[in-house]
C-alpha cells in the first residue's frame, strides 16, 4: 500500500489542499489567496483549523496586518488578526520573551474586538481562552471563574461557554481549556486535566473529536516522566490506556468524516493503539493518516525529538505487520 510505504512528513496542512496551496501563497506575502479560502470556509470544525494554521504561518509576517489595512471592515481580516496576535503572545511566553506582557495586551484587545466583529464566530473566544494560560497568577476574573464541578478548579470556564454557545464541542476550545490546566500543575499526574479529558469526552455526540482528549493527558504525562517510572510497556498497554484508545477509535474515529480528522488527533490515536499493541487498530489509522506526521506525541519517546519521525516509521511498520494476541481488533 502506498500509504504505508510513503514518507513521513511534517505539513499542518494535513489533507486539506487547498489550504496546502493557500499556505505557500501567504509565505510569500500575498493574502488574497486566504481571503479566498476563508470565504468559502462555511463549517466552524474547518473555519476553526484553517484560521489556526493559517495564524501560526503568518505570525512572523505583517500579511493579515496589511490585508486589514486594505480591508479594515473585513469580518474574517479582524478574526485572522486576532489569530497572529495570540499566536505570537503565545510563542512570547514560550520563550520568555520580556514583550509577553505588552503582546498579551494586544492580543486580547485584538480578540475582544473580534467577538464584537464576528458575534457568532466561536474563534475570537477560542483565542482568549487560549491567552488565560498566560495568566498564570490568574490575576483576571475571567480567568478564575467557578468551575462546572468540584472536581476542577476555577479557569476560564464562562470563555468556554462562550465558544461553546457557537459551536458545541468545539475541538480546539477544549483543547486550550486543556493547556491552561496543564500551567496548573507542576506534576506529572495531571489529575485535574484527567479530570476535565474524561468529562468533556464523556458529554461529547459520537464522532466528536474530543473523544481522543483523554490520549493527549496520557502523552503530556509521559512526557513529563510519570510513566517512566514503570516498564515502557506497562503504561502504554494498562487497562486504562487501552481503554481510552479503544474509546476514541469507536466513538470518534469509527464515526467521524475522514475530511474532519485532526492530522494531531490521528497521531496521537495511532501512537494510543500501537502502545496498547493494536496493531490491526493502528494500521487503520495509520492509513488514513497517510504520510502526515506530527511531532507529538513521537518525540516523547526519544531523547532526540529529531528522531521522532524514525519511530513514527517503526511504529507504522509494526502496525501494518500486525500480530495476533493483545493487538488483536474486537
Amino acid at each position: 500500500m502506498a500509504r504505508a510505504r510513503a514518507h513521513p512528513v511534517f505539513d499542518p496542512a494535513g489533507h486539506d489542499d487547498a489550504l496546502r496551496t493557500v499556505l505557500q501563497d501567504l509565505r510569500t506575502g500575498r493574502w488574497m489567496a486566504m481571503r479566498a479560502l476563508l470565504a468559502d470556509t462555511t463549517a466552524w470544525w474547518q473555519w476553526t483549523r484553517r484560521t489556526q494554521v493559517l495564524a501560526a504561518a503568518a505570525a512572523g509576517t505583517d500579511v493579515v496586518r496589511a490585508w486589514l489595512a486594505e480591508e479594515p471592515s473585513s469580518v474574517p481580516a479582524t478574526v485572522m488578526y486576532a489569530r497572529v496576535a495570540v499566536e505570537r503572545a503565545l510563542r512570547a511566553h514560550r520563550d520568555g520573551h520580556r514583550r509577553t506582557h505588552e503582546l498579551w495586551v494586544e492580543a486580547w484587545d485584538a480578540s475582544d474586538t473580534a467577538t464584537r466583529t464576528a458575534p457568532f464566530d466561536p474563534v475570537p473566544w477560542v483565542c482568549l481562552i487560549a491567552l488565560a494560560q498566560i495568566d498564570r497568577e490568574q490575576s483576571w476574573a475571567e480567568h478564575r471563574a467557578a468551575a462546572p464541578e468540584p472536581a476542577l478548579p476555577p479557569g476560564p470556564w464562562g470563555l468556554l461557554a462562550e465558544a461553546g454557545k457557537r459551536d458545541p464541542h468545539n475541538r480546539e476550545a477544549h483543547h486550550r481549556m486543556l493547556q491552561f490546566l496543564y500551567t496548573r500543575s507542576a506534576s506529572g499526574r495531571l489529575t485535574e486535566a484527567a479530570v476535565y479529558a474524561h468529562r468533556a469526552a464523556g458529554a461529547a455526540p459520537l464522532g466528536s473529536a474530543l473523544h481522543a482528549l483523554p490520549l493527549y493527558v496520557r502523552a503530556e504525562r509521559y512526557r513529563r516522566g510519570a510513566g517512566r517510572d514503570v516498564a515502557l510497556d506497562l503504561y502504554w498497554v494498562s487497562e486504562d490506556a487501552t481503554r481510552e484508545a479503544r474509546h476514541a477509535l469507536h466513538a470518534w474515529f469509527d464515526h467521524s468524516p475522514a475530511a474532519e480528522h485532526s492530522p494531531l488527533d490521528l497521531n496521537h490515536l495511532a501512537h494510543a493503539l500501537w502502545g496498547a499493541l493494536r496493531f490491526p487498530d493502528a494500521a487503520r489509522v495509520f492509513d488514513a493518516l497517510g504520510p502526515y506526521c506530527t511531532p507529538a506525541p513521537w518525540s516523547y519517546r526519544t531523547p532526540d525529538p529529531n528522531r521522532a519521525p524514525e519511530v513514527f516509521l517503526q511504529a507504522r511498520a509494526r502496525s501494518h505487520a500486525g500480530v495476533d494476541g493483545p493487538g488483536t481488533s474486537t
